[in-house]
């Protein structure tokens, strides 16, 4: 199993790699067989399968219960606390120090509420920093949502709201810094420039992993994508069995494969 210092040392910039996010135990199990020695959940995938809203701090019992079977799978992960599902600081770490006894190897702590507006940074540092003193030994990756949240914000703004925010947090106790977005490329490597700590992006639609490697980036994360892609994935095919034209992926695996999944 894997431990944080282990996942702790995976992160390189200039040298990313990139972190599947899965919604349940089936996603993680068949993502970890496929050989992704360590995976994170996504809050939309867990939220959205539990039938409850994304960003609005309901699916803590759940990430919690998915947290339990992957560590009980021997699946390493890093669990999506969306905002840390309370605004109570105290609340928070003591939520993380919870996930850190199952033996999650890290957390991600946003910065935005659920009427998608950026949250007071001291509140912010708060809660990374009881995170830290409560689970000292996990990755604590703070996220920072200038690039997230839609607005009339400038670039040059965004840029130093992010890396102003980053700063507050890597203080309190963050070990590296998230600003999820579609960047342009300038911009990916203004930011990995101006925050001293590994910086995790998203994929970028049509940008190749070496690019982001050049602009300094230390991890990539797939986010609610894979989620979403497998959700439209399922809705053509029902709609092509209904058509009468259906024909399986090849890449579609066999019955035999899934039934096996270890």
């Amino acid at each position: 199993m894997m431990t944080p210092d282990e996942f702790r040392a995976m992160h390189r910039p200039g040298d990313p790699f990139v972190l599947p996010n899965a919604w349940d135990l089936a996603s993680a199990r068949w993502l970890h067989a496929a050989g992704h020695p360590v995976l994170g959940t996504t809050s939309l995938g867990v939220a959205v399968a539990a039938g409850l809203p994304d960003g609005a701090g309901r699916t803590a019992a759940e990430t919690l219960d998915l947290a339990t079977r992957l560590a009980r799978a021997s699946i390493p992960v890093t669990v999506d606390l969306e905002a840390g599902f309370s605004d109570d600081p105290a609340e928070v770490g003591a939520f993380a120090a919870r996930l850190a006894r199952l033996g999650v190897v890290g957390v991600n702590l946003e910065d935005s509420d659920a009427d998608g507006h950026l949250v007071d940074p001291d509140l912010a540092a708060a809660k990374v920093a009881a995170i830290a003193a409560a689970a000292p030994a996990i990755y604590l990756n703070a996220r920072t949502d200038p690039f997230w949240i839609d607005g009339d914000v400038g670039a040059a703004d965004r840029h130093r709201d992010a890396v102003s925010r980053a700063h507050r947090y890597l203080a309190a106790g963050a070990s590296g810094v998230f600003v999820p977005g579609t960047i342009p490329l300038d911009e990916m490597a203004a930011l990995t420039r101006d925050i001293p700590a590994p910086v995790n992006v998203l994929v970028q639609p049509g940008v190749p992993v070496r690019r982001l490697a050049d602009a300094g980036v230390a991890r990539i994360s797939t986010g609610s994508l894979l989620f979403r892609v497998a959700l439209g994935a399922i809705e053509v095919a029902a709609r092509e069995v209904q058509d009468g034209a259906f024909t399986p992926d090849p890449a579609t695996p066999a019955y035999e494969r899934v039934a096996s999944l270890p």
